[in-house]
């Protein structure tokens, strides 16, 4: 990607010049001359009258001119690997992943990077994995952004994917983006739906707008495909008889091991309950109306011995903390009994509970996009309804 002159074009108006907030151009005779502090942001190329600056896209990997895109079947699933363990949202992306490369035809790999981690890689295979790209160095112990990327990059050129997987979690959306760039490829974020299409093409779904529209989101000119998908979105892979896969042991210069981070201690995070992995969630919104009602709400998930999940507007008002707020701003839940009152079914909600097993909806109002995602809606006041459960469940 570089920032590009047509001098015949050019009026030497020095627009650019005046708009540029870097300084990074300048006049030199007859000329304008672009320097090293250039960023591409395009201001420049926006605010030429003629049209003489353009920022020229021209990928060092993959793209339409190095070959059909058809002959690409091939996905990556980025693994995590933390503490010697696998985050359980590995699983859930290589249950994704290998139904997609079935459906193309391809082949399924895993990138997994941790010290000590070669166990782990052969375990995967037990779960359809092809092949295993493992690179077990003490570089990788701790999550360092240099030396992962260059990892993921290693293994992106020598597999040639036509998608990559990343998990939307903090090591995956710190990832993800810096892979993305160096391929000159995109990227879709929080996806809530992953398809693919029989020609290759990966369509990412995702809510836009603030979650008036479901937004279908395609990458035609450049690959691989990318995309981050969210823990308990999809459903774990399901361990397989005979695994035939390989582990292939990657190594890297050892001056793409070297990071500008130096890690002095870490300490591991006291365990605690996640809403996340909670099998019988009572979720209440807006509509309880005040904390009286939050209060009915609680005994109830105590009784079916559950947990509170919350929507946003609750978390704003201070009626609950950020750790039960379930939705797209904040998590996906996979219960085998979710019961939502008074919660209208907004998508930033309804995208965070397509995994429960049976959802059961409270609200007055029989309209309510709730009533669509549920499998079983009770239209009325939930100050009537709630009491009863409540003594039903005591007596």
């Amino acid at each position: 990607m570089m920032l590009r002159i047509n001098k015949e074009r050019c009026t030497l108006c020095e627009a650019c010049l005046r708009v540029c907030p870097f300084a990074a151009l300048e006049r030199v005779g007859d000329e304008i001359v672009i320097l090293d502090t250039c960023r591409l942001c395009g201001i420049c190329a926006r605010n030429c009258p003629t049209e003489a600056m353009f920022i020229e896209t021209k990928s060092e990997h993959m793209s339409p001119s190095d070959g059909p895109f058809e002959v690409m079947r091939n996905v990556l699933v980025v693994a995590e690997y933390d503490n010697r363990q696998l985050h359980p949202v590995t699983l859930e992306l290589v249950g994704k992943g290998r139904a997609m490369a079935d459906k193309i035809s391809g082949e399924l790999a895993c990138v997994l990077m941790g010290y000590g981690s070669e166990e782990e890689a052969r375990g995967l295979l037990g779960y359809g994995v092809d092949v295993v790209y493992c690179y077990d160095h003490q570089a990788f112990e701790h999550f360092m952004i240099e030396p992962y990327t260059n990892a993921v990059e290693d293994t992106i050129t020598v597999f040639q994917p036509a998608i990559a997987l990343f998990a939307a979690t903090p090591l995956g959306r710190s990832l993800a983006p810096r892979v993305a760039a160096r391929f000159r490829t995109g990227l879709t974020a929080d996806c809530t739906t992953l398809e693919v299409r029989d020609n290759g093409d990966l369509v990412q779904i995702r809510p836009a707008f603030g979650g008036d529209v479901m937004a279908q989101i395609v990458t035609p000119k450049h690959r691989p495909q990318m995309a981050t998908m969210r823990h308990k979105i999809a459903e774990p892979a399901r361990p397989r008889h005979n695994p035939h896969g390989k582990v292939v042991k990657r190594e890297l210069a050892e001056e793409l091991l070297q990071s500008g981070i130096t890690v002095l201690n870490v300490q591991k995070r006291p365990p605690e309950s996640s809403i996340s992995d909670a099998e019988i969630i009572v979720a209440c919104g807006r509509g309880i109306g005040n904390r009286e009602t939050l209060g009915l709400v609680e005994e109830l998930a105590r009784l079916l011995g559950g947990q509170v999940g919350v929507t946003r507007p609750l978390v704003e008002t201070g009626y609950a903390n950020y750790r039960q707020q379930i939705g797209l701003s904040g998590r996906a839940v996979r219960p085998k009994l979710l019961i939502t009152v008074g919660i209208s079914g907004a998508v930033q909600f309804t995208a965070g509970i397509a995994g429960a097993e049976t959802i059961v909806a409270i609200d007055r109002n029989p309209e309510a996009p709730i009533f669509k995602a549920c499998h079983y809606g009770l239209v009325g006041d939930l100050h009537e309804i709630l009491p009863v459960l409540i003594e039903s469940l005591k007596g």
